[in-house]
């Protein structure tokens, strides 16, 4: 089960939708986005009849550099956001467990320093906002285990950015955390998902090296003199205080709290172990759990229901020079095998991308490349394979960069659900 982060994201209705590629710096990543600095524009209807528009608002017909989303139904117009420098779709038309079809937007201001929210509304009319996430710096809806519940994916940025005076940047696993609304009241599900924790503290344990945890361990903790150092000393110091705070981050946010202190009092200078044990649990309160309504006991609610996945024919896609562009295909040809009864309407894409420096893109302008997508009832592309015979060659920077591609999911009977389509996706001459 591929997940965000350092365990990718790979939970993997207008046609008149316009998808730029525009990317924001996230946690010492990047990850694309529908409209940053006010570049990127997106247009869609939902089933409710309430349009979504997201881009650069205009002054004397002039776009901005900044982003603005509105939601409009009965000639009746809601600016959710004025002035933002990031406005990002994350899904349409879904549940969230809300009781109500929602947008969900990613929206950052345009002050130094300003928070990613995660802001949801309500695509009833008249449309309203139902809830505000704040504390994160990325946030990603997916149906993790395809069963008809959606999570949302995010870390606790805002709690341990400057933790032990060290930049969010520098972290390349902050706390992940994952979320869920149950009967409307926001869940802390991170105990439900272990094994995605366990995945991501087997690969930090591995990149421990026997001679600088040893060095850590008799050090203050503090690394009060790693100025003094030798800068490739000082940097093999820091980075493993990180690996460590990162593989107790793991375990603390899983709910395995005694598994969490008795690493940290493994793996820490004995001295220093108090001081910094104190330091963690007060960061995480200060954290993302100040938004959370309850938290799980970690058994997961056994799913009585039935999650099918449907699809019919095919979409064509053209993407290239970092923008994309989708039209209907013939549904009659190109249809993957063993699928279950058709949806009623077909995914649409919000955001669609391949990367300018993709060396197959560049190489072959023009060339089709076939892919099957499997698509939750999320929008998130849950899996991708080229659709070729055998022995065909695999373009792993296409691969990749559906991990970031966003749909409206496609519905039956009224309601959204996973599906798989096949794309040919090419580069324009």
């Amino acid at each position: 089960m591929p997940l965000p982060r350092s365990i990718q994201l790979k939970i993997r209705w207008s046609l008149g939708a316009v998808f730029c590629l525009t990317s924001i710096a996230a946690g010492g990543q990047t990850r694309a986005a529908v409209c940053v600095g006010g570049t990127g524009s997106f247009r869609a209807t939902s089933s409710t009849k309430v349009t979504v528009w997201v881009g650069a608002p205009r002054e004397a017909g002039f776009a901005e550099r900044t982003c603005q989303a509105t939601l409009s139904s009965n000639g009746r117009n809601l600016v959710v956001e004025l002035a933002a420098q990031v406005v990002d779709v994350d899904a349409m038309g879904i549940d969230l467990g809300l009781g109500t079809p929602v947008l969900a937007l990613q929206v950052k201001g345009t002050a130094a320093g300003a928070e990613m929210k995660y802001e949801i509304y309500s695509l009833n009319k008249p449309p309203a906002k139902l809830r505000e996430i704040t504390g994160g710096d990325w946030y990603a809806a997916a149906d993790t285990d395809m069963d008809g519940r959606v999570e949302i994916w995010t870390d606790d940025a805002d709690a341990v950015n400057g933790f032990e005076g060290i930049p969010l940047g520098d972290f390349d696993h902050p706390p992940m955390v994952v979320l869920r609304f149950e009967h409307k009241r926001l869940m802390d599900v991170g105990t439900e998902f272990q094994s995605a924790y366990d995945r991501e503290i087997a690969g930090l344990q591995s990149k421990l090296e026997p001679g600088p945890l040893s060095a850590f361990k008799k050090s203050d903790g503090r690394l009060a003199d790693v100025s003094a150092m030798p800068m490739g000393e000082a940097h093999k110091m820091v980075e493993t205080k990180i690996e460590i705070l990162e593989i107790v981050w793991a375990y603390l946010y899983s709910g395995r709290e005694e598994e969490a202190w008795k690493t940290l009092a493994a793996l820490w200078p004995a001295a220093d172990y108090e001081r910094i044990r104190a330091a963690i649990l007060a960061a995480q309160g200060r954290g993302i759990r100040r938004e959370v309504d309850v938290v799980s006991d970690g058994k997961r609610p056994r799913w009585t229901g039935e999650e099918r996945i449907y699809g019919e024919g095919a979409n064509l896609a053209l993407i290239g020079g970092g923008s994309a562009r989708m039209r209907p295909f013939s549904t009659s040809t190109a249809t993957p095998e063993n699928l279950d009864a058709a949806f009623d309407r077909p995914p649409r894409a919000i955001m669609l991308w391949r990367s300018e420096t993709d060396q197959t893109a560049q190489a072959a302008p023009g060339v089709q490349e076939m892919l099957d997508l499997v698509i939750d009832e999320a929008g998130k592309v849950r899996s991708a394979k080229a659709a070729g015979g055998p022995g065909e060659p695999v373009d792993q920077g296409l691969m990749d960069a559906t991990a970031e591609w966003k749909f409206i999911p496609a519905f039956k009977n009224g309601r959204p659900v996973a599906s798989r389509m096949r794309f040919s996706v090419w580069s324009p001459k």
